[in-house]
């Protein structure tokens, strides 16, 4: 089993989960972030990290996010690495509690 990130994180970035990663399996697009199911080794230690709660284990992803699961195998296939904090995005926080970000994802 593998943890997927959420809506919520969509024009947050919010990376206080890539610090505690013991296996850098987070990785970074424009303005979201994605867990490569293939390395998460299911340690849940990112989940309380996330300011806005958008870490969850595979088995508890939301019906209305179960496109969430795909989503991040595939666009940790395609990119980069992270495995630093960075700041987040600068309107992170007038973004952290929108709902219906998907078409605010820049791929």
């Amino acid at each position: 089993m593998t943890h997927v990130v959420l809506e919520s994180c969509i024009r947050c970035k919010y990376t206080d989960c890539v610090d505690v990663c013991p296996v850098d399996c987070f990785r970074e697009g424009p303005n979201f972030l994605v867990i490569d199911p293939d390395e998460c080794i299911d340690c849940a230690v990112c989940i309380p990290e996330c300011p806005v709660n958008a870490i969850v284990p595979e088995e508890d992803v939301p019906q209305d996010q179960l496109s969430f699961i795909k989503l991040n195998a595939e666009l940790a296939k395609k990119w980069p690495s992270i495995t630093k904090r960075k700041g987040a995005l600068p309107d992170a926080e007038e973004w952290a509690d929108k709902k219906g970000k998907l078409g605010e994802l820049k791929r």
